[in-house]
């Protein structure tokens, strides 16, 4: 059996289909790491002004997204422009941070159940 080395004629607009789609996978790649670098961002405010661990910003950010109907990037990109002074936190959104904080600060207060001495 004899095999054809020579490449079969390509449906037209197929390398266009190819190159469009890459260049959409291209594009939603970088807007997920923009949006990866601008919630870590808004993590180190977090951890910085209210001193809580990373993880715990990311879970703060994640709750006041989910109370406010908001995008967590734009939850982020809002507490980035108030970290640096260039608005205010809207209403819903400051006071669903201020009880996410609370209510982790409240957890970390407690501390570890395990290992405690006398129990």
């Amino acid at each position: 059996m004899t095999t054809s080395r020579t490449q079969r004629p390509r449906p037209e607009g197929s390398r266009d289909a190819v190159l469009s789609r890459l260049e959409h996978e291209n594009a939603q790649l970088r807007q997920a790491v923009d949006s990866h670098a601008t919630v870590d961002q808004a993590i180190g405010v977090l951890v910085a002004t209210h001193r809580i661990a990373p993880a715990t910003g990311f879970e703060v950010l994640r709750e006041v997204s989910q109370h406010t109907n908001l995008k967590l990037r734009a939850v982020a990109e809002t507490v980035i422009g108030w970290a640096l002074g260039q608005q205010p936190l809207p209403e819903p959104v400051g006071q669903e941070l201020d009880a996410a904080v609370q209510r982790r600060q409240g957890d970390v207060s407690e501390g570890p159940r395990e290992g405690r001495s006398g129990a």
